[in-house]
């Protein structure tokens, strides 16, 4: 039996190159930057994936447009340090931004030289920053530009956090704006954006938009039903009280009675009051009210690009930097902890190639930001980034990348998997829960002897994650797909030959199950070893075809390994 496999493996590393990198046809490879997407990036503060549903432009226009990533979080649920981590594609361990203010962290901590926007103006684009920036930002200098930035338009704090009465630097002049309705921050936001977009068209140059909302985050003026004791944003005043009836969402873990499994932190929290539930509902409202202002400038700024004819060339992505709490395991407000509602972000992304009205499943994480941009530009990187490229995972529903995330703060570091979550806090102490069946994070099985196995793989992970660089941060189970060509007899050989693909690796002990797919077809599953699979090529298309094992493993990390498999055409 003749048997060749260079072939496969030539086709599969440049498959493999392509599918890492988030290269296709359609992205970024000009060499003319005119031929180049744009990119608008809309970042809310401190907005949960629950609040969603109030944001019709955000669905429609977005969503419906685009690939929704339901499992997307931060890796550190705190403004600076998040925005910092969107910056580079670096968890904090790299680029060292570990708090809002010195001097562990803020504006000044990170070497803004070797940022995102100065990657993308060497490359070509025109580069714009309206909103909020890093915590800290104007503090020494209330007119100070950061390197990368074409255009500039960063609210310096502490008026950061004023949605009336604040200040903008609009490339070196301040600027500041009263009280009247028509001074609201997100309005102007809108309206900036929109003009922004438009004198575009005068520049032959691709751009870079970062819009950075306030909302839904805390910030005065403080309105007459503010609750005591507790921050809440002020909403436009056309929108005051629009959600005044709105009830609170009480998922299980709502003021949760039995916190005797978690750490200190939570254990001596108190129950809530009836009238802190009170309190958190009305600044629960108040988030969603100042939210439909961000839906009402998106809106806007989608249909500008239509108007322009920039649409259909421009990669939109919608996130937030953290999410919040609103009662769950007793915490009233804020973020910074592991739980669901602290890291759990929304992001949707539509742009060219990319499949509308989807949602994908894979693990997603804001270290994968920056590395997406970089691939749909054709941008430089400065930094070996952590994350990577999201486009292949919007592109194909089959992708799955295999490797864990890191959460990381000051005070703990936790490692997510699809089914588990575990955490090593400075104290001493563990939490660990299993998410299939404890979605709520309810109880913590760190003490459970039953899953002391499983505790100690997702220790010794987690101990690889915490000082990771570059690929070892996004590195999955040690498996490979292996190919042998067998060639038919006959004068139409090729049509009669197929390929023998096997997983093997050292991770093939861990396997659960694996289906091949042809072109996205399945072509079988198995349930034990060994997992392989025959493809005829009578089934290959005549320019190729993709095949794809889509593995799963006993402990719930999946993982593709795609093959190239050339036609006989």
């Amino acid at each position: 039996m003749a048997v060749s496999t260079r072939w496969i493996v030539i086709a599969a590393l440049a498959a493999g190159i392509a599918a890492a990198a988030g290269l296709a046809s359609g992205d970024a490879q000009s060499a003319s930057p005119a031929n180049r997407p744009n990119v608008v990036v809309l970042m809310t503060d401190d907005q949960t994936v629950e609040s969603l549903r109030v944001m019709p432009n955000v669905r429609t226009l977005l969503a419906n447009q685009g690939v929704t990533f339901d499992k997307s979080f931060v890796s550190y649920s705190l403004c600076c340090p998040s925005r910092a981590t969107f910056l580079t594609g670096q968890y904090a361990h790299n680029h060292g931004v570990w708090s809002n203010a010195a001097p562990n962290g803020g504006y000044y901590k990170l070497d803004s030289t070797n940022t995102l926007p100065v990657w993308l103006q060497r490359a070509g684009y025109q580069t714009i920053h309206l909103g909020k920036y890093l915590n800290g930002y104007g503090t020494r200098s209330k007119t100070e530009i950061p390197p990368g930035w074409g255009e500039w338009y960063g609210t310096p704090d502490p008026s950061t956090y004023r949605y009336l009465g604040y200040t903008i630097n609009e490339n070196g002049k301040l600027v500041t704006y009263g009280n009247a309705a028509a001074d609201y921050k997100t309005d102007v936001e809108a309206r900036k954006a929109v003009d922004i977009i438009g004198r575009q068209v005068l520049d032959p140059r691709p751009f870079f938009l970062w819009v950075a909302f306030l909302a839904p985050h805390s910030g005065g003026p403080r309105d007459p039903d503010d609750p005591t004791g507790l921050g809440t944003p002020s909403p436009a005043p056309r929108h005051r009280n629009y959600f005044a009836t709105q009830p609170l969402p009480i998922p299980p873990s709502f003021n949760e009675t039995d916190v005797s499994d978690k750490p200190a932190g939570i254990r001596n929290r108190p129950l809530m009051t009836t009238a802190k539930i009170a309190a958190v509902r009305e600044s629960y409202q108040q988030r969603l009210e100042s939210l439909l202002a961000v839906d009402d400038a998106v809106g806007q700024i989608v249909n500008r690009l239509a108007e322009i004819g920039e649409l259909d060339k421009t990669y939109i992505i919608f996130t937030s930097d953290n999410g919040f709490f609103h009662g769950e395991h007793r915490v009233p407000a804020g973020k910074v902890l592991l739980y669901e509602p602290s890291i759990r972000v929304p992001l949707i992304i539509r742009g060219p190639n990319i499949p509308a009205r989807q949602h994908r499943s894979q693990l997603v994480a804001n270290i994968d930001l920056a590395p997406t941009i970089v691939a749909a530009t054709g941008a430089q990187p400065g930094r070996i980034m952590d994350g990577r490229s999201l486009l292949p995972f919007a592109r194909d529903h089959l992708f799955y990348g295999g490797r864990d995330l890191l959460l990381e703060t000051p005070t703990y570091a936790a490692i997510r998997t699809p089914n588990w979550l575990y955490a090593e806090y400075v104290s001493g102490e563990r939490e660990l829960y299993n998410l299939a069946h404890d979605p709520d994070e309810l109880t913590s099985l760190h003490a459970d002897l039953r899953y002391a196995r499983t505790q100690a793989d997702l220790a010794r992970r987690l101990a690889q994650l915490r000082g990771c660089a570059g690929r070892a941060c996004r590195q999955g189970p040690e498996l490979a797909l292996r190919g042998r060509f067998q060639r038919g007899r006959g004068p139409r050989s090729c049509r009669h030959s197929r390929v023998l693909v096997t997983v093997g690796g050292p991770s093939v002990r861990r396997i659960s199950n694996t289906g091949f797919y042809l072109d996205g077809h399945l072509l079988k599953r198995d349930w034990r070893a060994p997992f392989a699979a025959v493809v005829p090529k009578r089934l290959v298309r005549p320019d190729g075809s993709l095949l794809e094992a889509l593995v799963t493993l006993t402990d719930s990390r999946r993982q593709t390994l795609p093959r190239h498999i050339a036609g006989c055409g």
